[in-house]
C-alpha cells in the first residue's frame, strides 16, 4: 500500500519551479517511518484516503481513471477539485494524505530554506512509548 499513499503524496505536492515536490524530500524513507511509527488506525486512514483520491477522477476530471494514470495537468486539477469538496467525508479522507505528506514535505530542509524557516534538527526520538 506505499505505492498507493506514495502516488497520491507526489500528485498532490508537485515539484515547482521554486519549490521541491514530496518525491524530492525523502519521500519514500518518510512513509516506510510513517506506517511503522503511526498508530494502526492513522495508517489505514491514510491508505484509505489515497484510495479514495485515486478512485474519484470520474467526477472531478470527468475521467474513468485512476489518478496516478492521469496526464500531470488533469492529475493537478483532480488533486485541486478533490481537496475542495464540499463532500466532507471524501474531504477529511484525503486530508489524511495531506496531513502526511505535509509532515514530510514542511520539515525538508530545502522547503523551509525557500519559505526563510530554519532547518529542523535531527528527531531525538524521545516520544516514543514503546
Amino acid at each position: 500500500m506505499l505505492w498507493l499513499v506514495r502516488s497520491a503524496v507526489v500528485i498532490i505536492y508537485p515539484r515547482t519551479p521554486t519549490l521541491p515536490g514530496a518525491a524530492d524530500c525523502g519521500l519514500d524513507e518518510f512513509l516506510k517511518k510513517f506506517k511503522r511509527e503511526s498508530p494502526l488506525l492513522i495508517w489505514l486512514g491514510t491508505v484509505l484516503g489515497a484510495l479514495v483520491f485515486h478512485l474519484t477522477p470520474l467526477f472531478t476530471v470527468y475521467l474513468p481513471l485512476p489518478a496516478f494514470l492521469l496526464p500531470a495537468k488533469l492529475a493537478d486539477r483532480h488533486a485541486a477539485r478533490i481537496t475542495s469538496t464540499n463532500v466532507y467525508l471524501v474531504r477529511q479522507s484525503v486530508f489524511l494524505v495531506k496531513l502526511c505528506a505535509g509532515l514530510c514535505w514542511g520539515a525538508h530542509p530545502e522547503v523551509r530554506k525557500v519559505f526563510a524557516l530554519p532547518a529542523l534538527p535531527s528527531d531525538p526520538g524521545t516520544w516514543r512509548t514503546t
